[in-house]
């Protein structure tokens, strides 16, 4: 399966910098955030408004991206992600002192998880299209199989979150990610790569505007270069839908837990350990085997297909046969990630990928907030596991569609050697 060439080593002393300081942040943000999901349903007691929580946190997703995208194009991605870390340490320690003061508003909270939002939204698109800049060259799909397992790793705080926020509560794990930020943004200070985009992207300004002007126009110009790709449309366009099923997904799937099993979010966790197995086990089987090139793109149709029906239908079965699909779904959605975030950021110019990654998210973000909504409102007349089902049904669909349906375009991109 591998068709290695003397390439240069990934582990430079700016990726190492980035790997470190991701992991300190990642675990830190896994403990605090499923410990903030079970307090908001501890004390709503009510699906609909767990996807208002959730829904807020989104919703600076659907037009911050693009907007940063633009931005980041044209000024420094290194600086963007240590500052934006510094803030987010300032966040968590304060609502952890309110929140150890015993004062709390669900409408405050709510406005507290937008401000989050709105900084991961714009920290995600500087940290997308800063990352690629510190790889070395053949080494795409080995530091993004990393970038996964790492963000996969991080979820075995979700255990500890829980039994922790039953022992101490909240305060004390958003004081604990407050740090983590914190610590992570010193490290990223460190890194020395050159921005050499920004130069580049200086040629292109126009003469005497205004700065609005001149984001509004990197704006449109970010849209019309992913309308001129058609391989890149056709991946944007399916993983949105993807993203449609994602949210589904993230509203139904804890609540069903809790409200059909005893100690669900326990029974919750241990089925979904599985989907982490699988992914772990997967990335580090991509770290260490690469795909040949002229296969990915058959690969990826067929795995946005089966994860799809595994997904769909894996709430009607015993809890074996739940881990087993949650397993395979884990091994299929790293493989799927690996596939096309590597194959995406080598094939956009440098210059190009914070509109490219503002655009990309600005779609997702869309079908995100759909998935939600419509979760939690079906959910109030629907089973919630054929909701599930339903929505996992459209994503295959959409997977012939979209990616079967341009494969001359996606196979261009998706088998291009990096």
């Amino acid at each position: 399966m591998s068709d290695r060439k003397n390439t240069p080593s990934l582990w430079t002393r700016d990726f190492t910098i980035i790997t470190l300081g991701s992991i300190v942040s990642m675990f830190g943000n896994a403990m605090s955030g499923f410990a903030m999901s079970l307090m908001v349903l501890d004390i709503s007691e009510s699906t609909l408004l767990y996807s208002v929580y959730i829904a807020m946190f989104t919703l600076p997703h659907l037009f911050m991206p693009v907007i940063s995208g633009a931005l980041l194009d044209r000024f420094s991605r290194k600086k963007t992600i240590y500052t934006l870390d510094f803030f987010s340490a300032f966040l968590y320690i304060v609502m952890a002192a309110v929140l150890s003061a015993g004062w709390f508003s669900f409408p405050l909270f709510a406005v507290y998880c937008f401000v989050l939002g709105t900084v991961e939204s714009i920290y995600m698109v500087a940290y997308e299209s800063f990352y690629p800049l510190l790889i070395t060259e053949g080494n795409y799909q080995k530091a993004y199989s990393i970038a996964s397992v790492l963000e996969t790793l991080s979820a075995v705080m979700v255990p500890v979150s829980t039994f922790m926020y039953s022992k101490i509560g909240l305060a004390p794990l958003l004081l604990v990610n407050g740090i983590c930020f914190f610590a992570a943004a010193v490290m990223e200070t460190q890194i020395r790569t050159e921005e050499h985009y920004i130069e580049e992207q200086q040629k292109t300004k126009i003469e005497g505007a205004k700065p609005a002007r001149q984001v509004i126009e990197d704006t449109r110009e970010g849209f019309r270069y992913l309308s001129s790709e058609k391989g890149l449309l056709a991946i944007a366009a399916y993983f949105a839908f993807s993203a449609i099923c994602g949210g589904v997904s993230s509203v139904i799937v804890l609540p069903y837990f809790k409200g059909t099993f005893e100690n669900g979010e326990y029974w919750y966790m241990f089925v979904m350990a599985f989907s982490l197995a699988g992914r772990a086990i997967g990335g580090m089987i991509h770290y260490r085997l690469k795909i040949p090139a002229r296969f990915r793109y058959r690969i990826a149709l067929v795995v946005y297909i089966a994860i799809s029906i595994f997904e769909g239908i894996y709430l009607f079965f015993p809890f074996r046969v739940m881990m087993l699909l949650c397993f395979l779904v884990g091994i299929g959605g790293i493989t799927s990630y690996t596939i096309r975030i590597s194959a995406t950021q080598s094939y956009v110019p440098d210059e190009k990928k914070g509109r490219f990654n503002g655009a990309f998210s600005m779609l997702s973000t869309v079908g995100a907030l759909i998935g939600e909504f419509s979760a939690g409102i079906l959910s109030e007349r629907i089973p919630e596991r054929v909701v599930l089902l339903l929505a996992m049904l459209l994503c295959a669909l959409a997977a012939v569609v979209f990616i079967g349906g341009s494969r001359s375009s996606v196979s261009a991109i998706y088998n291009r050697t990096e």
